[in-house]
């Protein structure tokens, strides 16, 4: 810039436009210590996505060995490898699993928890105890819903486990040492197996559409006839739609091969013994949030504990239908869970995307629970905020006061 004056023309600085830098945000990824969870949040390609919107990942050693993704593919891309330690001090930690008692208290005091919502947890009461003393913002991914009321992360986790178990249980009844050795469709000339599936969610459509894929025989139940309609509306038919009547759904698990549960996960309306009605051999699948309530009697198997051993996979799988069966007295059955760990890799790129759409919003919002006001979606996921359990299952677990987010927010 130049001015004039009594002495001549006089060049003076311009003033330069200046900013202060915004502190990068740290995504923490440390390794699951949950021998029953295989899944990891995120692969190589978005935590790419993710350093060039401005974060910095750091991950512990070997943490995505369960979807086969080495250490120096997530340097490449752009993350820090870093002691557990200090991926738990970082501002959002990325947990899938409930963490123990001794890593919650090394998180930042105020830090951001993204886990599932683990309402089945172990030791509830003393983790949310610990979650509420360094006042963390846990924040549940599969209750999270989206403007339209969908839920972007509980939907993809909902049909992978419906897809994953009817491709483990047709892998499972062509064993021929194990299993059955039979197809789940048939041929011509052969009957086709039958699944029984008990809901009409996301879960239990995905199961519907890779068993009728296969060439199955299915049968879907629902006590909410509008829920089933739409359903078997989605389906495109093929599949046996019936109200869950006592006597329709008993008869549908007498001829059962495999029983798929999904929803709430209530006791099932069977007058007689369910271990008496069920065939031999039958492969049970439970999907429902509250696993082993639907079928009491029987001992839950978490695909996840031995997802990627095949060792343990056919010893546990023996155990279900040869030693079980061996007498009268020893009898019992199993109920495979989580079946969405036994695929991993599959869950890791699913859920990719999703997470690289929530973690650039809270980037963009500027503070971890500045967006909590802004997204009524996130309001409704949140299982502790400011020291305060503001969900009800998880006060009842914990056994202390629910407090309402909304009143937080409006005090904050």
């Amino acid at each position: 810039m130049i001015i004039d004056s009594d002495y001549g023309r006089v060049p003076l600085e311009a003033p330069a436009e200046t900013t202060v830098a915004r502190r990068r945000a740290t995504i923490g990824l440390p390794k699951c210590v949950n021998r029953a969870e295989k899944r990891f949040p995120l692969t190589p390609e978005a935590v790419a996505a993710l350093t060039r919107h401005g974060f910095r990942v750091l991950i512990e050693e070997g943490a995505a060995a369960s979807i086969h993704y080495s250490d120096n593919a997530y340097v490449k891309a752009g993350a820090r490898q870093a002691s557990r330690h200090e991926t738990l001090q970082a501002d959002i930690v990325i947990h899938l699993a409930p963490l123990p008692v001794c890593d919650i208290r090394q998180l930042r005091r105020g830090a951001l928890l993204l886990s599932l919502a683990n309402f089945s947890r172990g030791n509830a009461s003393e983790v949310i105890a610990e979650l509420l003393r360094r006042r963390i913002i846990n924040i549940a991914i599969d209750l999270i819903r989206d403007d339209s009321g969908n839920r972007p992360f509980g939907d993809i986790i909902s049909e992978i486990d419906g897809r994953s178990a009817m491709t483990l249980a047709a892998a499972m009844l062509a064993d021929p040492v194990n299993g059955k050795g039979i197809l789940l469709g048939g041929i011509a000339g052969v009957i086709p197996c039958e699944v029984t599936i008990i809901g009409s969610c996301l879960a239990a459509c995905s199961a519907a559409r890779s068993a009728l894929g296969l060439g199955a025989v299915v049968r879907m139940f629902d006590d909410d006839v509008y829920r089933l309609r739409t359903a078997l509306r989605q389906l495109g038919g093929g599949v046996i739609g019936s109200s869950v009547h006592p006597h329709a759904l008993e008869n549908a698990l007498r001829s059962a091969d495999v029983v798929v549960i999904t929803g709430k996960g209530e006791a099932l309306p069977i007058d007689g013994n369910i271990d008496e009605i069920l065939k031999r051999r039958v492969l049970m699948f439970d999907l429902s949030c509250n696993p082993a309530t639907a079928f009491p009697g029987m001992r839950a198997v978490d695909l996840g504990e031995f997802g990627g051993d095949e060792a343990r996979r056919t010893t546990s799988y023996a155990l279900v239908n040869d030693v079980a069966y061996s007498g009268a007295q020893t009898r019992t059955r199993v109920c495979f869970t989580n079946s969405g760990s036994a695929v991993p890799r599959t869950t890791a790129m699913a859920l990719s995307d999703t997470f690289i759409t929530l973690l650039n919003h809270i980037s963009d919002c500027e503070g971890n629970g500045v967006m909590l006001p802004l997204t009524p979606g996130l309001q409704a996921a949140t299982l502790t905020f400011m020291g305060k359990a503001v969900n009800e299952e998880v006060a009842r677990l914990a056994g202390v006061r629910f407090t309402d987010i909304h009143i937080l927010l409006s005090l904050s």
